[in-house]
């Protein structure tokens, strides 16, 4: 296994598979997904590198279930280690040479459970950012008509039903019913989104490490399973320290550091994870405000008030994200519960 390393570059229709044996190429030629299968299941056990993309997690199970050891490697690593043009022959063989150097660290990859998971958020992300998308629209084009939403008049539904209901404002048949089948979009996507919420409910249950998770400080579900996800099923990467993680999410000042001397800038605007340290950053406000409003109980509630005295409620928003990814990245890799630290009074 140890002197077998087979590079798989993987797509959508064909794979490139290269097998090298004592660190030489022995092969590295074109296969269809059901000749790979073939081949997993007719070799022997070996060591199998892909490179961390959409369908890797799936090839790593199957690579698995026949007994290989399968490891995840980044595309970023392997890009720097290509040699001369990028061909699918190039980068397979690129990603057994990305194996072999010392100290890599390899991505763990997800469970199909957990896939499931991380599949069940995307789609509610994506419905919440069209259920906004909506709402926004259909503001925008009433207001084009001096028609304002507000809470006073029952807010967008009281809006747009008062226009549908208004003979006197002249709007044509056909214009009522584009406005209609929009509202009933609207409605459509809202219930949609209610409908993800009630299918991630039972997910904390059935992952005791995201229940976990609930106990620190602005978590609700969904900040735990995205915390869950990108930490505990690694799909951020490995990392040695819970500063790293959180600053791969983008909640650490960038480093501007030369010759010796270490300056500190302002936090990331352009970083992967903005849905996550967006939802973060929202939960911990909600919490901090929550906490300057009465007595400290615990040493961070403490240590919140103390920050928002100094530096104001967003910049302690911030470092209360900065440091709940950070616990969380210790509960989720030494197995540990979290708690408080309870201000001891005379």
């Amino acid at each position: 296994m140890k002197n077998t390393i087979v590079g798989v570059d993987l797509a959508k229709k064909v794979i490139q598979v290269c097998k090298t044996i004592n660190r030489t190429v022995r092969s590295n030629e074109e296969m269809t997904p059901d000749e790979f299968i073939l081949f997993l299941a007719n070799s022997k056990p070996m060591t199998v590198v892909f490179e961390a993309c959409g369908t890797s997690s799936y090839w790593k199970q199957q690579a698995l279930l026949y007994g290989h050891d399968a490891k995840l490697i980044s595309a970023k690593l392997v890009a720097s280690v290509r040699q001369s043009q990028k061909t699918d022959k190039n980068d397979a063989l690129a990603i057994v040479q990305a194996a072999l150097l010392p100290d890599v660290n390899f991505i763990s990859g997800k469970s199909i459970e957990q896939q499931q998971l991380q599949s069940t958020m995307r789609l509610r992300e994506l419905c919440s950012k069209q259920k906004t998308a909506l709402s926004n629209q259909l503001i925008a084009l009433l207001a084009e008509f001096n028609i304002n939403s507000s809470n006073r008049n029952g807010g967008l539904r009281g809006a747009i039903e008062s226009t549908l209901e208004d003979a006197s404002n002249g709007f044509s048949h056909e214009f009522r019913k584009a406005l209609d089948e929009a509202w009933k979009l609207y409605l459509t996507v809202a219930e949609t989104l209610v409908t993800y919420d009630e299918c991630l409910e039972p997910s904390i249950e059935t992952h005791p490490e995201c229940k976990k998770l609930l106990k620190l400080e602005g978590v609700g579900p969904i900040n735990a399973i995205n915390l869950y996800i990108a930490l505990g099923c690694a799909e951020l990467g490995c990392f040695a320290r819970g500063k790293d993680a959180s600053a791969c999410i983008g909640l650490t000042p960038l480093q501007y550091s030369s010759g010796g001397k270490s300056k500190l800038g302002s936090i990331g605007k352009h970083v992967k994870n903005t849905v996550i340290r967006s939802q973060l950053i929202t939960g911990a406000a909600a919490s901090v405000r929550h906490v300057i409003k009465r007595e400290a109980k615990t040493c961070k509630e403490k240590w919140i008030q103390d920050l928002v005295d100094r530096r104001g409620i967003k910049c302690a928003a911030v470092a209360l994200a900065n440091k709940t990814v950070r616990t969380a990245f210790a509960m989720l890799t030494q197995g540990t519960e979290y708690r408080a630290n309870m201000i001891l009074t005379s």
